[in-house]
């Protein structure tokens, strides 16, 4: 709810919420913070009317502030699944094949407080670069005990490792744009994976990398033989082509209400994460708090810097609120 202020700028006095049943209004006396992700809440800005105008007005939403930033700058970490079926070891796929498997399983936790329930889904993760001409680390692995075909699939009725490995600063940029103005309808989400040329060979490259590491000697006891994407497959374009089918989301959606400069016309939040008006001001009594205020990607996991921004933000609302008290 933005509320139009005598000297022509915009305050943020409240939210509406449905509940399932019905719609509420929620009065704000400070501020509303808006912690709704990086798909939610440019989701939510731009049906308040807060984001690119023609985006808006093509949806029949008048546009209150026009940010072309929200709903921009998408970025993920996209997750290549390379598959390596194993002998002379049981992995997930056939332990958990059966229903006495799964009770096997789950007995074992409960006795010993071992096995697979004790264990996070990724067994080992290694940071190193995809090619030399990195000085830093670039790419991320994240090695399973288990293969499918795609989450929410059965796995494979074959013993086998996943490989999965991430480009750590994909260049890929792409938008989170609504499809109507019904608050119930989801956004149209375009992450634009591999759409530079720089994310394509990174991708080669480490498909590359990961058929060296599998082939060394440590591992040839387990014979692996590559299933996903296929060993008969070799060119650059063919693997780049490949790498997009055998990849998944790794969750790390981030970029889209971006913290930047007053001068920066694509800058959602400012530097305290307060929303900005379009104009060189603000709109009073809104921030935005979660991942989406990121202007680039971490190079890792997003769960830790999004606890900091939390707790940064925490910390910038209690301030404030104590000197408009005082």
């Amino acid at each position: 709810m933005l509320d139009s202020q005598p000297d022509g700028s915009q305050r943020c006095s409240g939210a509406q919420i449905w509940t399932g049943e019905e719609m509420v209004t929620a009065h704000a006396t400070r501020e509303v913070i808006l912690s709704a992700g990086a798909i939610g809440s440019p989701h939510l800005l731009q049906l308040s009317g807060i984001g690119p105008a023609d985006l808006l007005q093509r949806h029949g939403i008048a546009p209150r502030i026009d940010l072309p930033g929200v709903g921009a700058n998408l970025q993920d970490h996209l997750q290549i699944r390379a598959v390596y079926k194993v002998r002379g070891a049981r992995t997930l796929n056939t332990r958990a094949a059966s229903a006495w498997g799964k009770a096997l399983i789950g007995l074992e936790y409960a006795l010993r407080r071992t096995g697979p329930m004790s264990m996070a889904p990724s067994q080992l993760g290694v940071f190193t670069r995809s090619s030399a001409q990195y000085r830093h680390p670039n790419i991320q692995y994240h090695v399973q005990p288990l293969s499918l075909d795609a989450f929410g699939e059965p796995l494979h009725s074959f013993d086998a490792l996943t490989a999965s490995v991430c480009n750590l600063n994909p260049g890929s940029r792409g938008t989170v744009r609504i499809q109507s103005p019904r608050f119930a309808d989801a956004p149209a989400i375009a992450p634009n994976y591999l759409s530079t040329a720089e994310d394509r060979q990174v991708a080669i490259d480490s498909l590359r990398l990961t058929r060296r590491i599998v082939a060394q000697p440590a591992l040839a006891r387990y014979a692996p033989d590559e299933f996903k994407p296929g060993p008969q497959f070799q060119s650059d374009a063919d693997l780049a082509r490949l790498a997009g089918d055998i990849a998944t989301t790794i969750f790390h959606p981030a970029g889209t209400t971006a913290m930047g400069r007053s001068d920066d016309p694509q800058a959602v939040v400012d530097t305290r994460l307060r929303v900005r008006d379009g104009r060189g001001g603000l709109v009073a009594g809104l921030r935005v708090v979660d991942a989406g205020v990121m202007p680039v990607i971490p190079s890792g996991n997003i769960n830790t810097p999004t606890l900091m921004i939390a707790e940064k933000a925490a910390r910038w609302i209690a301030a404030d609120a104590g000197m408009r008290a005082g």
